[in-house]
């Protein structure tokens, strides 16, 4: 049995979906255009939606609000959770690290405990604001201090052994042959 009757789609819930998938605002006219709808009942809709999320229609305030910036309507974490959420995607979803990063770190993963002017001494570069975003990252930490000048050693974490999806230091590869003076790793 076929049902040749339109089916109908709540306007503010099929606007909901749209602004959920989205990484950027869309604008009124967009939203209108792809639910075959006017402006004015997309904006009545975006209005509900509004006060659905911060708690005005008599159900919870949400963790997320819709907001209109830039031209256009999107969903933001609220700012009360900004911390936690911030936190948790930097954790699980971290941001590729440059090719300077990933060279400190692999320098540091080999020569750990080190100092930022022995890294800079292997890398012909100051790495101070490299050292600086790994540590804020968590895939080093301070280890102590070196006797002698008295300057930070630093370590990786167990963070970056699980970044790697290793156990332990040990299972890194051997890099040995892929130099060309045969010297072991960074070791002089």
């Amino acid at each position: 049995m076929t049902n040749d009757q339109p089916v109908e789609v709540d306007l503010t819930r099929a606007i909901e979906a749209m602004l959920f998938v989205s990484d950027e605002p869309i604008p009124v006219v967009a939203l209108a255009a792809a639910v075959s709808q006017p402006v004015k009942a997309v904006q009545q809709s975006l209005h509900e939606l509004v006060a659905d999320y911060d708690g005005e229609s008599g159900g919870a305030r949400r963790g997320f609000e819709l907001r209109e910036v830039g031209g256009g309507w999107r969903m933001y974490v609220r700012s009360d959770f900004d911390e936690i959420v911030g936190d948790f995607v930097s954790v699980r979803q971290p941001s590729r690290l440059s090719q300077a990063a990933l060279e400190t770190l692999t320098v540091i993963a080999y020569r750990q405990p080190v100092t930022r002017s022995q890294v800079a001494q292997v890398r012909a570069v100051n790495v101070d604001s490299v050292v600086r975003t790994l540590v804020s990252r968590g895939l080093i930490t301070e280890s102590g201090v070196e006797p002698v000048t008295g300057a930070t050693l630093y370590s990786t974490t167990e963070l970056l052994l699980q970044h790697l999806g290793i156990n332990s230091l040990e299972e890194l590869p051997k890099i040995s042959p892929l130099l060309d003076d045969g010297q072991d790793g960074f070791h002089g």
